[in-house]
């Protein structure tokens, strides 16, 4: 109806031109919104106000002359100038009414709109270093980076998911030696573990199972091991943690060899990768494309990247380590790409990575980064400046970490100690769907309290099993209209709408119509929790419907109707809590 209001304004202003009140070439901004205050009405515009200037006359004035020429409506009951000089828009009650056709006969497409007109979109999320299990914070990461995706999906957009996968560099070593020097500890190597090292559980269970498969193969003294290597920090008083991490990978390496350091590396990988790749499949997230960092440095795309800044003057050498310009583009240093022992950084991958996602012909590229790395967006956009390709296809959304709460504590949590909260532990606790939606509930921006409590709780508190409630709550309507011996006739409630006449009804009607356009809006400003807030919306609107409306009456049209009123909603409900990733369940 509001499109349908639009239209009808459209027309209006080409009256005008013809008329001669306004310019041939006059492109006045046409706007119309939903009233937040029924008594003025279902829909206003502030177009008067625009076109006071083109016309010369008060805004009221104007207003008079577009309710003058608005053509016959069958839908819009009156129209009324408001205030300064506004015009509300009173839609006829049945009329309201028509989108529970709409709904249920697009069903699953209901809320499909081409904001996107086809674009292709690339959306990178998680990405988590495969070097431990994911935990809470990629939790909220994930549920959004896959909200934002099934969002752009349905308005229009030509969507890709991909993680992108840290498979090399230095983390990634530390990963390798933590393992290692645990297997070392299995087979008997006594050993102080580095504090640098990776301390988790996991790392225990990764270094039993190479000493399963392969015995002793990797097994060397631990005096090897440490032999040379700089003291740890805490050891003595100049002790160096990075210095003692990189001394121990570098006779990691020398000891084990290019193939058997290879060999305890990809153990390490795989295994916590196809750990993360199964938790995320789990919470439902799954990626169409999961793209290797040292794909990159094999194909050489990396050398081609830094090769071509080079020609561009965009690198220079100092202290045998090649540096990037970024100062020329606003950030507030220069960046290290290849560092003076040659070892390119990670800046250097996303530098030729983000290349990679142009030149495969994406028209918007979009990372959903923790918002710890907001530093790194003004760099990234100025080497792709650098490389002549387009910064303002990139669209960096950052996402806060989640704090969790049980019985009012906060929850302690350190990646590198071990002592976190996994995704999956999270899962466990308190279901996936609560989860999701806890999870995107809010602007990813903003910081998140995630209270277990409330997650678990089956009350009117907890929002997600609000909303899953009220679809639960049709179901049943339906199934005890059948075990009443009732037969539902969807075309005799599609005939019979205007038997309702509830303010109740009509409100479920008008929240069904604006589903699209929260679709659209979301959309443009990557903000999935709209989605949430409408949902509870909704969900209240027929709880409240629901506790003072009998739905299964002896009179045929009347049930019917209201039947199919409900069926609608249970529609909405049932497309909002896919695209979030919640289950629409029948029973609870």
């Amino acid at each position: 109806m509001k499109q349908q209001v639009a239209e009808i304004l459209s027309k209006v202003i080409e009256q005008l031109k013809q008329d001669g009140v306004l310019e041939a070439d006059a492109q006045p901004r046409l706007t119309v919104e939903n009233t937040r205050d029924k008594s003025h009405g279902d829909f206003a515009t502030n177009l008067a106000m625009m076109l006071t200037k083109l016309v010369g006359k008060p805004p009221r004035d104007v207003a008079q002359m577009i309710i003058d020429r608005l053509p016959a409506s069958d839908f819009v009951e009156k129209v009324e100038i408001a205030g300064p000089g506004f015009i509300n828009f009173f839609v006829q009650d049945a009329a309201k009414f028509d989108v529970v056709e709409t709904v249920l006969k697009d069903a699953d497409a209901y809320g499909q709109c081409n904001v996107g007109q086809g674009r292709s979109v690339l959306v990178e999320y998680v990405s988590a270093n495969p070097t431990g299990p994911l935990h809470v914070g990629h939790g909220r990461g994930a549920a959004y980076g896959a909200c934002v995706a099934n969002l752009l999906s349905v308005a229009g957009f030509n969507v890709s998911k991909e993680y992108y996968v840290n498979d090399a560099g230095r983390q990634m070593d530390i990963l390798a030696a933590s393992t290692w020097l645990r297997y070392l500890q299995a087979c008997g190597e006594e050993l102080t573990f580095p504090s640098n090292g990776y301390q988790g559980d996991y790392i225990n269970e990764i270094a039993q199972t190479v000493k399963d498969a392969d015995g002793d193969r990797y097994r060397r003294a631990a005096e090897e091991a440490f032999a040379g290597v700089p003291a740890d920090e805490g050891a003595v008083e100049d002790g160096d943690k990075e210095k003692h991490i990189d001394g121990l990978i570098q006779n990691a390496k020398i000891l084990l060899g290019e193939d058997d350091y290879r060999a305890v590396f990809e153990v390490a990988l795989n295994r916590i990768l196809g750990d993360i790749r199964d938790d995320l499949s789990e919470f439902g997230v799954e990626f169409d494309n999961w793209f290797s960092e040292r794909s990159l440095m094999d194909s050489g795309v990396i050398d081609a990247a830094i090769e071509k800044l080079q020609q561009a003057g965009k690198i220079y050498e100092q202290n045998g380590a090649l540096w990037f310009r970024s100062t020329d583009y606003g950030d507030e240093k220069d960046r290290v790409v290849v560092r003076e022992n040659g070892l390119k950084t990670y800046f250097a991958s996303d530098i030729a990575y983000h290349f990679n996602k142009l030149e495969r012909g994406f028209d918007v590229l979009i990372d959903i980064w923790g918002a710890d790395h907001h530093g790194y967006v003004p760099r990234v956009k100025a080497a792709m400046q650098a490389l002549d390709t387009n910064p303002e296809a990139l669209e960096v959304l950052l996402v806060q970490f989640a704090i969790l709460y049980r019985g009012g504590e906060k929850l302690a949590m350190s990646t590198r100690s071990g002592q976190f909260v996994t995704l999956r532990e999270l899962r466990d606790e308190v279901g996936s769907d609560a989860a999701r939606f806890f999870y995107v509930q809010r602007k990813s921006e903003q910081h998140m309290d995630f209270d277990l409590d409330l997650a678990k709780s089956q009350s009117n508190e907890n929002p997600v099993y609000y909303i899953q409630y009220a679809h639960a709550r049709i179901c049943q309507v339906m199934a005890s209209s059948e075990e009443r011996g009732y037969t539902y006739d969807q075309s005799a409630g599609l005939a019979n709408l205007s038997q309702l006449t509830s303010e109740a009804e009509a409100d479920l009607a008008t929240q069904l119509a604006k589903y699209p356009e929260i679709i659209g809006r979301a959309a443009q400003v990557y903000e999935p929790h709209q989605i949430a807030y409408y949902l509870k919306d909704l969900a209240h609107g027929l709880h409240s419907y629901y506790n003072a409306t009998p739905f299964i009456v002896e009179e045929a049209d009347v049930r019917n109707a209201r039947l199919t009123l409900i069926l609608a909603v249970r529609q909405v409900l049932r497309n909002g809590l896919a695209l979030l990733g919640v289950s629409a369940p029948e029973k609870m």
